[in-house]
């Protein structure tokens, strides 16, 4: 089940919304919200829900055991180490042995047999989440959760569960108990689950139509500036999904009282790559940072170790995304980019108009995009032989075979403008008059009847983060 189908927006959140509020007791709503996660995940995973429940257990059980032995560091460090080395054991084969049973296979010779394993949706978010949960416990930062129903809640919680953000115990350790929900929340939270909403049903969607359709087209038809026109349609698309599945989760969150920090912050905007991924997929991004990068050494060592640290992140940053080798193919593109950005292009990016900084940006996060969307490296060959060695667009036989690419080019400067941070004086505040406040609800009402009747008159509607 995911947020933009009918079930979901007729049927499971008005039952959850209603089944939550009637109680007024912690211990049963925290029930309701439990009950409900785990009827989420196995809506489209019931075969699976038992691995997360276990995933969950041995973090819980780790955590009790690293407490026990808080004053016995030895064995305090090896029940640390077991727990970690379980759920990434599971990660491993759940997502990538039967990638690297395939490769060995190639490479050596060999006839290494390994059963088909199906991907448990949702796997990296609350592997990284649970591995969040450890971790902090073991330095420190966060107290042991001695009921296993609480941790689990954390761990599955529907809002965030398949496709993020990836969500620290820290940020809702105490929310989990002691949490507090308002009308005043419950109508925000509502506001940014619809805009997050129309992000995805109106822009993302729209978006994929376009870009698929040059992808699986003839490159004879559709040329160079076709070709870009799809990179940059992918490259909406990707952010209006995974940015409008961020403010749904935030939304729902924060209707059950739950306050998830931030996961984009208008990453278009940037002017260098550093500066994209302070803004892109922060929960992401931060999470390798805190517990890859800075235990590695981060930038704190020689030049040599520091390349090292980067290349080792960004490699495991592309391959999360994916059991695939454009995936680590697009982490390493991104490795040599923030290399060489931080050693030689950072002071020349300074001194020159940010307009510049922005158009250099952009070109090597859309042509990421290309690197990251088409997993088979002879489309992902041919895309960029078509985008960088010029072919011309045959505009009258393309109109003629598909008008659909047409209508799709509607709604890139529509997504272009989206993609820009509100002028102040058009943003309406929680803050603002009751008028203002009303005229703001409309218009959030309005946004989500619309979005209603595109998703009953729709059936396209890609769901983008089933491999993660």
């Amino acid at each position: 089940m995911v947020f933009s189908t009918l079930p979901f927006v007729y049927g499971f959140f008005p039952l959850v919304f209603v089944l939550y509020f009637v109680w007024n007791n912690r211990v049963w709503r925290n029930a309701v919200l439990l009950a409900a996660s785990l009827v989420f995940y196995a809506w489209g995973e019931p075969r699976l829900l038992i691995l997360m429940l276990l995933a969950a257990f041995a973090a819980y059980a780790g955590g009790l055991l690293m407490e026990h032995w808080r004053e016995d560091q030895k064995r305090r460090k090896i029940a640390f180490i077991v727990t970690v080395v379980l759920l990434t054991a599971n990660l491993f084969v759940f997502k990538y042995l039967n990638f690297a049973a395939d490769n060995l296979n190639l490479l050596l010779g060999g006839r290494l047999s390994v059963p088909a394993i199906t991907l448990p949706i949702g796997i990296s978010f609350y592997t990284f989440q649970i591995l969040s949960y450890v971790i902090d416990l073991y330095r420190g930062k966060v107290a042991v959760q001695r009921n296993y129903f609480y941790l689990l809640l954390y761990v599955s919680f529907f809002p965030q569960l398949i496709a993020g953000p990836i969500v620290r115990y820290q940020t809702v350790e105490h929310e989990i108990r002691t949490r507090r929900e308002t009308l005043d929340d419950a109508a925000a939270g509502m506001r940014r689950f619809i805009q997050g909403l129309a992000k995805k049903v109106i822009m993302a969607n729209s978006a994929a139509a376009l870009a698929e359709t040059i992808y699986a087209g003839d490159p004879a038809l559709y040329g160079t500036a076709m070709y870009w026109v799809a990179a940059v349609a992918y490259t909406l698309q990707i952010y209006f999904d995974f940015s409008g599945y961020s403010d749904m989760a935030i939304g729902l969150g924060r209707v059950f009282g739950f306050h998830f920090l931030e996961n984009f912050d208008h990453p278009y905007v940037s002017t260098s790559i550093t500066d994209f991924w302070r803004r892109w997929h922060i929960s992401l991004s931060t999470w390798f940072r805190d517990y890859i990068y800075i235990p590695l050494g981060g930038n704190r060592v020689g030049r040599g170790r520091w390349m090292l640290n980067i290349l080792i992140v960004w490699g495991l940053t592309g391959f999360w995304h994916g059991a695939q080798w454009n995936f680590l193919l697009w982490g390493l593109y991104y490795a040599a980019l923030l290399v060489v950005e931080k050693l030689w292009l950072h002071k020349l990016l300074d001194r020159l108009p940010k307009f510049v900084g922005w158009l250099y940006a952009m070109f090597f996060v859309t042509v990421g995009w290309v690197l990251f969307n088409l997993t088979d490296f002879n489309q992902l060959l041919a895309a960029l032989n078509q985008m960088f060695l010029y072919r011309p667009t045959d505009w009258v036989a393309m109109a003629a075979a598909d008008l659909s690419v047409l209508y799709g080019l509607f709604f890139l400067p529509l997504g272009l403008v989206w993609m820009l941070p509100m002028p102040r004086k058009l943003r309406l505040s929680e803050s603002d008059s009751s008028g203002a406040l009303a005229v703001n609800n409309l218009i959030h009402l309005a946004l989500a009847g619309v979005c209603i009747i595109i998703i009953i008159s729709s059936k396209y509607n890609p769901f983008i983060y089933f491999r993660f």
